[in-house]
């Protein structure tokens, strides 16, 4: 399982990642271990699950991604012999986490927390571009490797 990360209050989750932490929460013993992701997010995300019950053991920090891209590419580095990510990310986020995995060639299974709804509508609006950007990336990303 991977956790992707998102903003943080000092040493607490900001309202997403928090979000996506609880989300995950009651899936991590079925998954057996939790890849929490991000730079500087990584370290709080570790300590949010083992503050909820998660033993240590089952939870690894990936501390320097910093994008979604990123994040999928070194959580596959650290196990590479997991067939099937499930990824827990915000509903947002969905799509352009399904976009990235695809490129990469890494299964997925997205499992979407909501988003808190003071951010909501502006977390979408961010995606309207996010999105798009993100797949002009992958097919940038095509196009230079059929050469």
């Amino acid at each position: 399982m991977l956790v992707l990360g998102s903003r943080t209050r000092g040493d607490r989750p900001g309202a997403i990642l928090a979000s996506r932490l609880e989300r995950a929460l009651p899936l991590i013993d079925a998954a057996g271990v939790a890849v929490v992701s991000g730079a500087g997010e990584a370290g709080v995300m570790a300590e949010w699950l083992i503050d909820h019950g998660v033993d240590a053991a089952a939870i690894r920090e990936e501390p320097e991604a910093t994008s979604t891209n990123e994040n999928l590419e070194k959580a596959h580095a650290l196990l590479p012999d997991t067939r099937c990510w499930t990824v827990v990310t915000s509903d947002f986020h969905v799509w352009r986490t399904r976009l990235w995995a695809w490129h990469l060639g890494i299964p997925v299974r997205v499992v979407s927390a909501r988003t808190p709804t003071p951010r909501r509508g502006k977390m979408y609006l961010r995606e309207c571009f996010a999105l798009p950007h993100s797949t002009l990336r992958v097919l940038w990303r095509r196009w230079r490797a059929r050469d």
